[in-house]
């Protein structure tokens, strides 16, 4: 293993706090010097947010959040926050309300503390996107990344199951593509391994309904450690595919990553022989793509992108977009073929091959 490279570490404030998230966030919020605080909330039961809400010192209430943070979404957030001349925001919510976030922070500075309801993981990270006209765009900034994260399981109680499968192999994929992202690095596959460890052991936790809170928050560990390796390692071929199809064809964003993700594994899996025996190593399987299907089977996951709204016919327009933006330094070379077959497997719900 060369160790010839160069790691950074992102600074960031990480809060679990089962059960107290109206008090941990007030806390956060005054960490951060905060007097005018902007409450954007999507996902969460009004009873929910209204004992975040009761703790802030509120300026701005906001709710006009859409997948993959449209454009027109983004302007009329950073209008509300310009109005309400806020020094914080507050996300409530999945990777929608946080996306809405880093939109509004990207312009503005103003520091995120950030309230995850779901598995997404982008509070971790200083990653954002918009989507304009159908494409998404995607880009790091520091100024996007929460200062603070408040972890609460009992926000999480609620969430369907199915959602809670689709979000955790979501936060599984940013595992995976941080093994051989453009710039993964040793540190990255380690918290990569860890946090696949983390997510297999919540999710079955959750489904089976044995593990309560402490699934939750065993998933929440993982989803964590997966977003902090891949907001280091960048995005690899899986991101690559999943923005394109989410920005052409508005797919849900947590199903179409976990119905892509064993398609991108058993692609590059043989090219990239160390990271696949980390993966297998973290499942506890015999190889990568079987510690992934055994997870899958028992969580009953997503299959197919036809499922979820994308059309066939789409799959040829997708080809070349997603061609031109996968990383150069992708264990495999991959075709225009090779692609095609992927997401003609993905969208009928066929076995990876």
């Amino acid at each position: 293993m060369s160790f010839d490279f160069i790691h950074e570490t992102l600074p960031q404030r990480v809060v679990f706090a089962r059960g107290d998230a109206p008090g941990a966030v007030a806390a956060e919020v005054a960490a951060v010097g905060g007097t005018r605080a902007m409450l954007i909330h999507s996902g969460p039961s009004a009873e929910q947010v209204e004992a975040v809400a009761a703790r802030l010192p509120l300026a701005v209430r906001h709710d006009d959040v859409a997948m993959h943070v449209p454009i027109e979404v983004a302007e009329r957030a950073r209008a509300a926050a310009r109005t309400g001349d806020v020094d914080v925001l507050v996300s409530v919510g999945g990777g929608s309300a946080t996306g809405l976030a880093k939109a509004v922070a990207l312009r503005s500075g103003v520091p995120i503390v950030a309230v995850p309801t779901t598995y997404a993981g982008s509070e971790a990270t200083n990653v954002w996107g918009m989507t304009e006209n159908g494409v998404k765009t995607t880009g790091t900034d520091r100024r996007v990344l929460p200062a603070s994260i408040v972890y609460d399981a009992t926000l999480l109680q609620s969430l369907p199951a199915d959602l809670s499968v689709a979000s955790g192999l979501n936060a599984l994929a940013h595992c995976v593509d941080s093994m051989w992202g453009p710039r993964a690095d040793p540190i990255d596959r380690a918290l990569a391994e860890e946090g696949i460890r983390g997510l297999r052991a919540g999710m079955i936790g959750l489904v089976d309904g044995a593990g309560g809170l402490d699934a939750i928050e065993q998933t929440l560990y993982g989803a964590y450690l997966a977003a902090v390796s891949f907001a280091s390692a960048g995005s690899g071929m899986h991101h690559k595919i999943c923005h394109v199809l989410g920005g052409m064809y508005d797919l849900p964003h947590a199903q179409t990553h976990a119905v892509v993700l064993p398609h991108v594994l058993a692609f590059n899996a043989p090219g990239a022989p160390e990271a696949a025996a980390r993966i297998s190593r973290a499942f506890g399987s015999q190889t990568a793509v079987a510690g992934l299907a055994a997870l899958r089977r028992a969580v009953s996951a997503p299959r197919a992108l036809k499922d979820y709204g994308m059309p066939g016919e789409g799959i040829a327009a997708a080809v070349p977009p997603i061609l031109a933006a996968i990383p150069t330094n992708n264990p495999k070379p991959v075709s225009t073929d090779d692609l095609t077959a992927l997401l003609r497997a993905a969208w009928e719900g066929d076995e990876p091959r």
